[in-house]
């Protein structure tokens, strides 16, 4: 596709790292737009969102490099170089939740309605960040000759027939915002839209990653990401079993 989205006054702008930040521009706009309808000081929540994201992305980045550590030991200046794509949500979230925790005290913002708010945030931004995917090549499904395929590259810049996967992971993330906007403020407590959302995206990257053409097993024949997927899965419904109201 287009690794490189456009060339302005002799600079290259690189299609992941545009997409990643207009993904967070827009994010966090539908994250200050959440706050105000939740009730919280959506000045407060920018700044614990603004706050998150440098350990968020570090995390992400991270992740991804070590599920690709044969490739990124032998060429280490890869790891922080721009013009690559290649992060996990996966990655950035524990960072992001464990640091929160301390943040949102000092702040004044209770814990479960500030991550309900970062549902909307989280999601817009993924779904940009997948169209940054497919431009770049990372990511890229497998080939396949049947119809649901598309001609795409991968991160070597190799053309075929492929699943777009980077759309699938995109158009999921677009459902479940779709459904997040549905459920709020039907859940039974603060902090479940988060769990909802956690658990359907665990679900469905589940899926996704056996459509992709990198399968690095880990476990038993599974992907890290699967691995990580179904933990997040079930640790989302035993939270959410826990705290529903008898």
């Amino acid at each position: 596709m287009h690794p490189v989205l456009l060339h302005w006054r002799g600079i290259k702008i690189y299609s992941y790292p545009a997409m990643l930040y207009l993904g967070l521009v827009l994010g966090i706009a539908v994250g200050n737009v959440a706050a105000n309808l939740a009730g919280l000081d959506s000045a407060r929540v920018f700044l614990a969102t603004f706050a998150l994201i440098v350990p968020a992305l570090i995390g992400a980045r991270l992740f991804y490099v070590a599920a690709h550590w044969d490739v990124y030991h032998r060429e280490p200046r890869r790891i922080w170089r721009r013009s690559e794509g290649g992060a996990a949500m996966y990655g950035g979230l524990p960072f992001a939740l464990l640091l929160s925790v301390p943040l949102l005290r000092a702040l004044g913002l209770p814990f479960g309605a500030f991550w309900d708010v970062m549902t909307f945030t989280i999601f817009t931004g993924m779904v940009l960040t997948r169209i940054g995917c497919l431009l770049n090549g990372c990511c890229a499904g497998r080939p396949t000759d049947g119809w649901l395929a598309l001609c795409l590259i991968n991160a070597r810049g190799e053309r075929r027939r492929r699943i777009p996967t980077q759309l699938l992971e995109a158009a999921w993330g677009g459902l479940l915002l779709v459904g997040a906007v549905g459920l709020w403020g039907r859940l039974s407590f603060p902090g479940a839209l988060f769990l909802y959302a956690l658990a359907g995206y665990g679900v469905g990257r589940f899926v996704l990653e056996m459509m992709r053409e990198e399968r690095r097993s880990v476990l038993w024949g599974f992907t890290a990401g699967q691995v990580v997927s179904a933990g997040v899965v079930l640790a989302s419904l035993v939270i959410a079993l826990v705290n529903w109201p008898a």
